[in-house]
């Protein structure tokens, strides 16, 4: 598709995920996070389209954190935004440093440097008066975390497309929750964003998202609506039909004949009533 049709696809889906889960309401002001990443620059270019079509009126700040990597170049997104005329703030804070003095060499650095760069993004927030912080994580993003959590944390879950912070003091949205990757990509070309590559844990080789990212693209590859499927799925929960007794009362579920009481027609008690068994996982 040309770019004006792609342009338009990409705002018709950033809009829909902002009205599915309500995440711009009329008088926010917005942090749009600023990574120097395709994702990001797509985003704040949908918030700035939907700026001036919505129904209801926000503020839109863009904010970069300079993390002090070696050969950041600095001059980049000052320059880009000023081009913009958008309002942009940059926080300077070395987690770099940081993150190098406390993890040893080879090891992955994006779960601590993820923690250190949020802190840091709230706490800016709160400063400015932000009433919602926007991320750049786009659908693929969703799923891959999902078989992230799945595949290596032993747990169901994602990242949503919107969440208050642990402390309820921040509410952040993604607003790219159901734009597919392969269209940021093509996007980002056409507009010639100027990338900044990470080079704290973007070049780390073998990491299970990388692995992640390749089965992913895969499944897409051989079925290009695969991804969309298991993002609605994610829409789609049934705790009934999962095995979470803290989600759903299992342990209260009974048919007509109740624990320890005869079955009416065999007479038989039910065998289980009543009984405690230690087990060293599931089946044993």
């Amino acid at each position: 598709m040309n770019l004006k049709s792609l342009e338009k696809r990409l705002t018709y889906l950033t809009a829909n995920a902002i009205r599915d889960y309500r995440m711009i309401e009329d008088g926010d002001r917005i942090m749009v996070c600023l990574s120097g990443g395709k994702d990001s620059y797509a985003m704040l270019e949908m918030l700035r389209h939907l700026q001036q079509r919505a129904p209801v009126r926000f503020e839109l700040t863009a904010v970069n954190l300079d993390q002090k990597q070696p050969g950041w170049p600095e001059h980049v997104l000052p320059d880009y935004l000023d081009s913009l005329g958008v309002t942009y703030r940059i926080l300077e804070q070395d987690t770099y440093s940081v993150v190098k003095s406390v993890l040893p060499e080879g090891k992955t650095m994006c779960s601590l440097c993820s923690r250190l760069r949020r802190g840091a993004l709230y706490t800016a927030a709160e400063e400015m008066g932000m009433t919602k912080i926007a991320l750049g994580h786009h659908r693929d993003d969703l799923v891959e975390t999902l078989f992230l959590n799945m595949f290596y944390g032993g747990r169901l879950a994602t990242m949503p497309p919107k969440l208050k912070s642990n402390d309820g003091r921040h509410v952040v949205i993604r607003p790219l929750a159901y734009v597919p990757e392969r269209y940021l990509e093509d996007y980002a070309e056409r507009k010639a964003f100027p990338i900044i590559p990470c080079n704290l844990c973007g070049s780390q080789p073998n990491l299970k998202r990388a692995e992640i990212k390749r089965m992913v693209r895969e499944w897409e590859e051989a079925d290009p609506n695969r991804l969309n499927v298991i993002l609605r799925s994610m829409q789609n929960v049934r705790p009934s039909h999962l095995a979470d007794d803290d989600l759903y009362d299992f342990e209260g579920l009974q048919g007509s004949v109740a624990p320890g009481m005869p079955d009416p027609v065999t007479g038989e008690e039910d065998a289980f009533a009543g009984l405690a068994v230690a087990t060293d996982g599931p089946g044993h």
